[in-house]
């Protein structure tokens, strides 16, 4: 069977003539052509008639104009090829032709040929192209000298330089100013809540002297009835309110051993509420302190007998930490009864001085200290 195309061996495309096959050895210097029996594809539109010879110039196509449908004629198209070579005049009127009509650059041969097609029916294909002369042509600028470069190069870095510098300063004073606006309002937000924080201490204050109120308010009556309850035990009569009680009276009733302990506890209180002003700033110290006098005062209430319990070590550390560092814990002690012996080394509770009495007004004081918030506030 006769060949029906030219096939580059280099690149394997079909072309259909010996002129194609000598444009395809120019365009990409491919030596290599045998003759092929496979045809060349020819895929005709059924819109507008235009002949595609592949498939990516038929999707070149339906992209360009969106016909989509084709004919196959390949079988009509395929024709024996003639192995002749041009004439040199043929040669150079095509190359000429091929030169005016095809478009600058390589493009491919398909390129080349699809614009071959589409402008085959031009009534100018064969003429010479026009090229308009460029009247406005400027001169080449002179090259720089080694010197001028370096001179070029080093105001360039310059210019970079500053440019740096002022995207810098611009990026630090736009920081500058978001952290003063941060300071700005976290000051602010400082003395709003300095503002509520010192009018919730107001507020707590003002309520604490109003519970401090009621409460001198209570003890005051608890104490009228107190007093009442013991004018009652002793047979006199209820005290006249509107009465001034006389001194004389005072002095008896320090004589008599009932009322001694009423004596007593006033001044236990007393030292109690000194010692808690002197050490006002630390509540816990304070409690702590009392709670270690009432073990001492209950363990020898309920342990008369017990030496151990009527004898203290004033250099104990755990003592000193508790009540010995305290002025009047042991000014507490001396009231129940405890004296200093051995040059002022121990506290003592002889046994034959214990008044239970005294030691049940010293416990009461000290279980009124420990839960009235308010003792020794005023």
């Amino acid at each position: 069977m006769a060949g029906v195309s030219l096939k580059c061996g280099d690149c394997g495309a079909l072309l259909r003539s010996v002129e194609e096959a000598q444009e395809h050895a120019e365009l990409t210097s491919h030596s290599n052509f045998a003759e092929s029996t496979e045809a060349i594809l020819n895929l005709v539109c059924t819109t507008c008639g235009k002949p595609c010879r592949s498939k990516t110039e038929s999707d070149l196509h339906t992209k360009r104009t969106g016909h989509t449908d084709f004919v196959d004629k390949t079988s009509e198209a395929a024709k024996p090829i003639s192995l002749e070579v041009p004439k040199a005049t043929a040669e150079s009127d095509q190359a000429g032709n091929a030169s005016t009509s095809q478009p600058e650059g390589n493009a491919g041969i398909e390129a080349a040929v699809n614009w071959v097609v589409e402008h085959e029916d031009d009534s100018d294909i064969d003429q010479m192209p026009l090229v308009p002369v460029n009247t406005k042509f400027e001169a080449p600028k002179p090259s720089l000298t080694p010197e001028e470069l370096k001179v070029k190069q080093q105001e360039l870095r310059e210019k970079a330089r500053k440019k740096k510098e002022e995207e810098e300063k611009r990026v630090e004073k736009e920081k500058e100013k978001e952290r003063i606006r941060v300071g700005k309002e976290l000051l602010e937000a400082k003395r709003i809540e300095e503002e509520n924080e010192r009018k919730r201490i107001l507020a707590l204050r003002k309520a604490e002297k109003e519970e401090e109120k009621r409460a001198r308010e209570k003890i005051r009556q608890k104490l009228e009835e107190d007093k009442a309850e013991r004018r009652r035990k002793l047979g006199l009569p209820p005290e006249d309110p509107s009465a001034v009680k006389p001194s004389p009276v005072v002095e008896e009733k320090k004589s008599s051993l009932p009322v001694r302990p009423a004596t007593k506890a006033e001044q236990m209180r007393e030292s109690l509420r000194s010692l808690k002003q002197n050490h006002k700033d630390d509540d816990a110290k304070v409690k702590r302190a009392f709670q270690t006098l009432l073990t001492f005062v209950g363990n020898v209430a309920r342990n008369p007998d017990e030496e151990k319990f009527r004898k203290i070590r004033l250099s104990n550390q755990s003592f000193q930490e508790r009540v010995g560092a305290f002025s009047g814990g042991i000014e507490f002690l001396e009231l129940c009864g405890f004296e200093k012996i051995e040059g002022g080394e121990f506290l003592f509770l002889a046994r034959d001085k214990v008044d239970m009495a005294v030691l049940n007004s010293a416990g009461a004081e000290l279980d009124s200290a420990i839960k009235n918030p308010f003792f020794g506030v005023l």
